[in-house]
């Protein structure tokens, strides 16, 4: 009996991956896709459901799932249904064109940020906040808020990245999976009302959104952040707690924290200038990922960074860009039609299917509340490690993190708050649908307006306005 228990716990995380990909199956239409399909799902979801719950089962062969999904995904896409920039060989070619920057964008920055949270680590800043921080659980629970503030101006991989850094002084490397998970939900969450915090908001403010029309998204993601936050800081009080004193005679960096400082603000500055001066280029090279490795080799004469830590990251990096790109082959044309409730359960698709692409869809199909939609798909992508960048960084940190049981066992309030967060959102300001750029006024314009059929897979798409806005989200 007890090994069946064992064998139910390991299926339980798997079982939940494949319930959620079936709602990607179900919920996003696939119109065009002629390939074949079980109880109208497209093979092309099964095999991408197949990786994820290899994922889920096999979480110390993550890599070697996710490289062997992206291949038997890429062969089948070859020989039955072709890309949707054409048939063969040369469809995907075509295909990895589009996609070749948002891909560079975060391998760059998945290997930079890493570098800069060990920087910021070797500055002994959070070998002092024992000084400020109260020892008990709420010390926990601010380190919490600063994540969130820190991911509000800053990209949440990086405020992750800090975050595990700040913890893995403050609580003598000892931090539980439950409060991993919180970190992560916190900077998802932080980042969601601001253009510049996350890479779902820029592709908003890219298309025409304007960055008044997702801070309301605030509303949602602070709730959830104490609904999230004080059990997660609990957890890790109860397991290891803060540090009552600091070091004697802490002799802070200075200089590396210049560093940081110097790496962060090249990523801002050239976020910014590219997406707001010249939108026109923006999709053409990865502009973002460029500048903070031409701000960490500027700055190798003044400190060296610890490039040990490369390979184990590339590792993590690689597992993410794998699953990004087989989430970029799926045949999703469009979504449901625009409402609050559509915009809650992207929140859980969000988990295992990459929030870039989803968001670069409901910007195409226009009518939603776009705070509303930023929260959903940015702190969705918490309920799962890997269901977003911030979360496969932090496990390049903490490796016991990867394992999707782990954290929906220990990360339980994760979704609680993400439900009680969006709840409080409806009851406060409601669905608020807002016009892009050069759209019609929302009264004009049916919320629930479908989009343009797709062309017929095998056929390249004229405008291929997805693609575009993948592009650009960096």
């Amino acid at each position: 009996m007890s090994h069946a228990r064992a064998a139910a716990r390991l299926l339980r995380p798997a079982s939940i991956a494949a319930m959620f990909l079936y709602a990607c199956g179900t919920a996003l239409a696939a119109d065009g896709t002629t390939g074949p399909a079980v109880f109208g799902i497209p093979a092309d979801f099964i095999l991408f459901a197949l990786t994820l719950l290899g994922v889920a089962l096999f979480h110390n062969h993550t890599l070697r799932v996710g490289l062997t999904g992206l291949a038997v995904i890429t062969a089948y896409k070859l020989l039955f249904t072709g890309f949707k920039t054409g048939p063969g060989v040369a469809g995907l070619v075509s295909h990895l064109g589009h996609e070749w920057v948002i891909l560079t964008n975060l391998l760059g920055l998945l290997l930079g940020f890493a570098l800069l949270s060990r920087h910021f680590e070797k500055t002994h800043i959070p070998a002092v906040l024992p000084r400020f921080l109260p020892h008990d659980w709420k010390g926990a629970f601010i380190l919490l808020v600063m994540v969130f503030v820190l991911s509000s101006f800053l990209d949440n991989i990086a405020a992750a990245l800090i975050g595990g850094a700040m913890a893995h002084t403050l609580f003598r490397a000892k931090v539980h999976v439950g409060y991993l998970a919180g970190i992560v939900a916190a900077s998802n969450a932080g980042g969601s009302g601001s253009v510049v915090g996350d890479t779902t908001t820029t592709m908003m403010w890219i298309a025409g959104v304007s960055p008044v029309s997702v801070y309301h998204a605030y509303v949602a993601a602070v709730v959830a952040l104490v609904v999230c936050g004080i059990p997660a800081a609990m957890q890790q009080h109860k397991y290891s707690p803060i540090i009552k004193h600091e070091h004697s005679h802490i002799h802070i960096d200075w200089l590396r924290a210049g560093i940081v400082a110097l790496i962060l603000v090249f990523a801002i500055v050239a976020n910014v200038i590219v997406n707001v001066r010249f939108t026109d280029i923006s999709d053409s090279f990865p502009f973002i990922g460029v500048a903070v490795w031409i701000a960490i080799l500027l700055s190798v004469p003044l400190r060296r960074p610890d490039w040990e830590l490369l390979p184990e990251a590339a590792k993590g990096s690689i597992f993410l860009l794998s699953l990004v790109t087989c989430a970029s082959m799926m045949p999703v044309e469009s979504l449901p039609a625009a409402s609050w409730q559509s915009a809650f359960g992207l929140g859980f698709i969000s988990a295992v299917f990459d929030n870039i692409p989803l968001t670069a869809l409901a910007l195409k199909q226009g009518g939603f509340d776009w705070g509303m939609l930023a929260y959903t798909v940015g702190f969705g992508g918490s309920m799962i490690w890997f269901g977003s960048s911030a979360g496969v960084a932090l496990s390049n940190m903490y490796p016991e993190a990867k394992s999707v049981g782990n954290w929906i066992k220990h990360g339980w309030h994760v979704t609680p708050a993400y439900v009680v967060g969006f709840a409080v959102l409806m009851l406060t300001l409601g669905w608020q649908p807002t016009p892009k750029r050069g759209d019609l006024p929302a009264a004009s314009v049916p919320a629930a307006t479908a989009p343009a059929a797709a062309a017929p897979a095998g056929m390249a798409e004229p405008a291929s306005d997805t693609a575009e806005l993948l592009k650009k989200a960096y």
